[in-house]
């Protein structure tokens, strides 16, 4: 389901200009790898300890805040309407501004809605996309510049709403667009909106597999930038320039599962990219220096393959160990090899928020309102668990010597006190 949400999806994959260390301006911070350069945050929190401010959300959502000096930006439903807001990092709302008042407020099973989707921004301007199709450009001060209909496309056929994460680079805008009713990559002029170029995205497009709620990525590598397109049995790479194909990871779907359908999204590294599949099928890795044509165990590009993936929350990379985790164990492998390391139990629940990390410490948090803080290393060791009353989907965002996360209820901000 949403899993989907995870999916908190709408981030980006790269931002317009360079951020510093204080800033998570999209979905899986400033590289988009789940990593922040912060020292000494917190790693205990509760109601009464460590907490900033508390500020009430209008309505549920579970687009990850983001960040860029004193302003946050998240989207959330109010009422009948879905909104982008901006949030002082003193806790006092800035400005809202309406997204649409025809989103979709609940998905089945209740776990996400058309607010998903996270924003990103440059200190200069904001992006935002609504599951009902809208893709839109405001300033930091609230103006709306631009914004379209992704559904001219094809009209949206998805199980439990779309939440991608369309890729900020340079003056570029890029998504993928895939659904029962279209399966395309699109590059906008991130200023204006106006189409520069769109392609056929093809997959095995055979059941639940069209449905498509992981996100695009960047690739910037030796050979690079590449798009990362992931979904429909497939992980691809295209050229920014005009959406041409480069490689393609095969052999996700082994058995062609009618049933198959990707949320968990790629770790995406200079030298290695780590592709996750569904429902207890493979991973796998591959070095993306060099690499061409398909991707199986036949072509050197590919390093490991595993009997293992994470169904909703992507992976995360630190040093030399790859970290997974789903509703089940805390798994840790070597990026090398793709050797199992260890696996172990956290709070028992369900995960749909993305893994963060910072000062060599990790941080996985379910949807219970318990985030666990785990020492980053070759050998599993938990530090502590800390609990909100709060219903968590979002992912943490980490900026100037705090800890940002968005409830159902609540936007909190956790710093030592």
């Amino acid at each position: 389901m949403k899993r989907l949400f995870l999916l908190t999806a709408f981030a980006v994959a790269a931002i317009a200009a360079p951020a510093s260390a204080d800033n998570w301006p999209q979905w899986r911070g400033p590289k988009n790898d789940g990593h922040s350069a912060e020292q000494g945050i917190p790693t205990e929190w509760g109601p009464d300890k460590n907490i900033v401010w508390k500020l009430k959300m209008p309505g549920q959502g579970s687009s990850t805040p983001a960040i860029w000096g004193k302003q946050i930006f998240i989207t959330s439903a109010d009422g009948d309407d879905i909104v982008l807001m901006c949030v002082g990092t003193d806790g006092k709302e800035q400005w809202k501004q309406v997204l649409s008042n025809t989103g979709k407020l609940k998905y089945k099973g209740g776990e996400g809605n058309d607010a998903s989707a996270s924003c990103t921004t440059d200190g200069k301007h904001v992006w935002t996309f609504v599951g009902n199709g809208k893709l839109a450009c405001y300033t930091v001060a609230g103006k709306a510049v631009w914004d379209l209909d992704l559904q001219k496309y094809g009209k949206f056929g998805i199980q439990f709403g779309c939440h991608w994460t369309p890729v900020l680079f340079k003056d570029k805008l890029y998504a993928q667009v895939m659904h029962r009713g279209a399966q395309i990559l699109v590059a906008f002029d991130a200023a204006t909106g106006k189409e520069v170029w769109k392609v056929n995205r093809p997959g095995y497009s055979k059941g639940e597999s069209p449905d498509t709620y992981a996100s695009a990525f960047l690739w910037e590598g030796e050979g690079g930038p590449l798009l990362v397109a992931h979904g429909n049995d497939y992980c691809t790479a295209h050229k920014l320039e005009d959406g041409a194909e480069v490689w393609r990871v095969a052999a996700l779907n082994p058995s062609n599962n009618g049933a198959w359908r990707f949320v968990s999204c790629p770790l995406v590294l200079s030298d290695l990219i780590v592709v996750p599949s569904c429902k207890n099928g493979p991973t796998v890795a591959l070095n993306p220096v060099g690499a061409k044509g398909t991707i199986d165990p036949e072509n050197k590009a590919e390093q490991w393959r595993i009997n293992y993936t994470p169904d909703v929350v992507a992976p995360i990379r630190i040093g030399e160990v790859v970290y997974f985790t789903g509703d089940g164990p805390f798994t840790a492998v070597e990026a090398k090899t793709g050797k199992q390391l260890y696996k172990e139990q956290l709070t028992k629940g369900i995960h749909r928020a993305q893994i963060v990390t910072a000062d060599g410490k990790i941080y996985v948090t379910g949807i219970g309102g318990a985030t666990d803080v785990v020492q980053a290393g070759k050998e599993f060791k938990k530090i502590g668990t800390n609990t909100l009353p709060d219903t968590l989907y979002a992912s943490p965002a980490v900026a100037d010597g705090r800890i940002y996360i968005r409830g159902w209820g609540y936007l909190w901000a956790i710093g030592n006190k």
